[in-house]
């Protein structure tokens, strides 16, 4: 009788904690009915900002975390930057619907081990997770050659494949806010930053995309941010 107890206990698999973090209810129920339905993981609990995020770590202890890009009220960027301090052996797979060859190599430089778009077979999210969370690091072939290439030395400007490849991550929210029809006065606040600062901001990113003036760095922005919602920017 206690060796058949024992060989019950042994069979019973030790299901990974999967912490969801996205902004969006009908994915987030999505994304964890397909994970909990897998027999290797599970999802202890989910999240739509910074905050809540940064607190369901402390007290889930998830073996992992899936970040959306886009955020409610921040940056999917800003919460992996936090995630690597406070949470160092905590691995990260940057879940999203932005195409990778705008967003993959920021994520990993923030801290994510991976990189995938919400457009890939369940399968293949599903073998992202399991990749990220055995130590390994998950990014499409295409992007593992851009790193690569960056690795041994290429040109910085051999690797854009858009000019927004210029701007840093805080300027690219900036430019992505001014598409979504954001006021300066809007993205001070949505930023905790002052009006003069994003103003700042405008002048980089117009400088940087080669714009003539605030015209077309609206212009460019909406563009930016309707082909970006649609999945294929290509500014």
């Amino acid at each position: 009788m206690v060796s058949t107890n024992r060989q019950v206990k042994s069979n019973v698999i030790e299901k990974r904690k999967v912490l969801v973090v996205d902004d969006h209810p009908v994915l987030r129920e999505g994304l964890t009915y397909l994970i909990d339905d897998q027999q290797d993981m599970m999802v202890c609990g989910t999240s739509e900002d910074i905050p809540e995020a940064i607190r369901a770590i402390q007290s889930l202890k998830p073996d992992i975390v899936t970040v959306d890009i886009s955020l409610k009220e921040a940056s999917g960027l800003d919460l992996i930057k936090d995630i690597k301090a406070q949470f160092p052996g905590l691995p990260v797979l940057a879940l999203s619907v932005h195409p990778e060859q705008f967003y993959a190599e920021r994520a990993i430089r923030a801290g994510a081990k991976g990189y995938i778009t919400k457009r890939e077979d369940t399968e293949e999210i599903i073998a992202a997770i399991r990749e990220v969370l055995d130590g390994g690091i998950y990014l499409s072939g295409r992007m593992t050659k851009k790193l690569l290439h960056g690795l041994v030395g290429s040109n910085k400007s051999d690797l854009e494949t858009s000019p927004v490849d210029r701007l840093t991550d805080r300027e690219l929210e900036v430019f992505t806010l001014l598409g979504q029809g954001r006021s300066t006065r809007q993205i001070a606040e949505h930023l905790h930053v002052s009006i003069k600062t994003v103003e700042t901001y405008r002048l980089r990113i117009t400088a940087k995309l080669n714009l003539d003036n605030a015209s077309e760095l609206l212009q460019s922005a909406f563009q930016w941010a309707n082909e970006l919602n649609n999945g294929h920017a290509s500014l």
